[in-house]
């Protein structure tokens, strides 16, 4: 079954099914509320509701969603045969592609998961921050001087680099000029595009078919790229995920190696890339951290740096949410609840409870200086055995822009802090983070 109809045949829920109270607007204008504004409408059913609450979301169905880290931390250690991440996941299925790790569940899944995490292990890694850092710089020197601009697009530029350079491994300029414009506009598909893969028939209209062709023209690229790379003669030399796929295991098709590269791709641009960019957006609102972090830049204080990145991704997480679909009854947060429910441990709202960390709306680096957080407390890469295998790489690249960017300017803030806007399943500033930048 494809991984889409997958994500829309769901089981018959019993008629008398009791779940938590939440909204009893139509399913309709949940999901629209939902996928428009969710980082303000789901605190308001936080606050209604209480921590644990249902909604209606389409095409999900049922869901529950969870905010107490005891509960989330039943999902996370539950058995991967009940909670099934894959097809919460589904929906993703027609830019993915059915080998992505993020769709696959149970063995399927483990075994994927053990052919990527090959390629984030060793010497590799400690070298992705020198070329990340030398990315940065390169980029942070075309930035306007002394008047207001939007850093959100720059630093998706230095993303998009990172991506084809440490993951894909593309050195060719030709190759790269191809690929750029193709990427640029796949990471940057609306949620509309959404309902022409749960309704087949809008496939051949409007920006549903402009979706297909980029699909079609993005794959003939990278299929090229890695039919290129099985020919290259220092594969077992090279350090990039690509070459590092393809040496763990050969056999692998080149779909399947597609697939994997499409995921980290996803997966790994906006969401490093959009907290940057909150994290620059909070930094210039307070000159006092500012100078703190610029002195830690300038020492290597990596710890600190760490520090600062995670306190960004507690209090403004790029991801608000992770879906596991049930696929045995089972018992969680009080309630029985039957197969084909979608549980959703909120990511946004467990990170933003004053018992874990006083005061959440403040910007405090110190707290993950202090001891690390409870479990189920800080989780803005998922948990358990479904945690983003790209947690190691994103925290690299975030720590080493901040470090080249802030060794070079000072940042100032531009108007009023800005709102969160959502993007397909992300959350950005509404206005870019517009924020002015000088030499220092």
């Amino acid at each position: 079954m494809a991984v889409t109809e997958r994500f829309i045949t769901r089981r018959e829920l019993p008629a008398n099914l009791e779940l938590p109270p939440g909204p009893r607007l139509p399913a309709a204008i949940q999901t629209l509320v939902f996928m428009t504004h969710r980082t303000w409408i789901a605190p308001r059913w936080h606050r209604r509701y209480g921590d644990v609450f249902s909604v209606h979301l389409a095409p999900a169905g049922r869901a529950v969603v969870l905010t107490r880290p005891e509960h989330i931390r039943e999902v996370f250690a539950g058995p991967a045969s009940t909670f099934h991440a894959g097809e919460g996941n589904a929906i993703l299925g027609p830019i993915m592609g059915e080998h992505s790790v993020l769709l696959l569940d149970e063995d399927a899944h483990l075994a994927a998961r053990k052919r990527v995490m090959a390629a984030f292990r060793g010497e590799a890694m400690r070298g992705y921050s020198e070329v990340v850092e030398r990315l940065a710089e390169d980029q942070v020197a075309r930035w306007p001087v002394d008047r207001p601009f939007a850093v959100h697009p720059y630093l998706n530029e230095i993303s998009l680099d990172v991506i084809l350079r440490i993951v894909f491994g593309v050195t060719d300029e030709t190759r790269l000029s191809e690929m750029r414009p193709l990427l640029r506009r796949l990471v940057r598909i609306g949620p509309l595009v959404f309902l022409g893969w749960l309704y087949p028939w809008l496939d051949a209209v409007g920006p549903w078919r402009r979706f297909r062709r980029l699909k079609d023209a993005t794959d003939r690229v990278l299929y090229a790229e890695i039919a290129d790379r099985r020919t290259v003669a220092d594969l077992a030399g090279r350090t990039d995920v690509l070459s590092k796929l393809l040496v763990a295991d050969p056999a692998q098709s080149d779909a399947e190696l597609r697939d994997h590269l499409v995921t980290l791709l996803l997966a790994g641009h906006e969401t490093t890339a959009s907290t940057l960019a909150w994290t620059f957006h909070d930094l210039a609102r307070r000159p006092d951290l500012l100078r703190h972090v610029q002195r830690a830049a300038d020492e290597d204080d990596d710890a600190y740096l760490e520090a600062v990145v995670k306190e960004s991704m507690r209090l403004r997480p790029v991801i608000g949410q992770v879906a596991r679909r049930l696929a045995t009854p089972v018992r969680i947060a009080g309630y029985d609840l039957p197969a084909g429910i979608v549980v959703f441990p909120s990511i946004a709202l467990v990170q933003r409870r004053p018992s874990v960390f006083p005061s959440p709306e403040e910007f405090r680096p110190q707290r993950f200086l202090d001891g690390s957080p409870p479990p189920a407390t800080w989780i803005p890469f998922g948990g358990g055995i479904r945690r983003c295998l790209g947690a190691a790489l994103a925290m690299v690249e975030a720590q080493a822009v901040l470090k080249a960017v802030l060794r070079r300017v000072d940042i100032a803030p531009v108007g009023r802090p800005e709102w969160s806007k959502t993007r397909n399943i992300t959350t950005v500033p509404g206005r870019g983070a517009r924020i002015i930048s000088r030499p220092r």
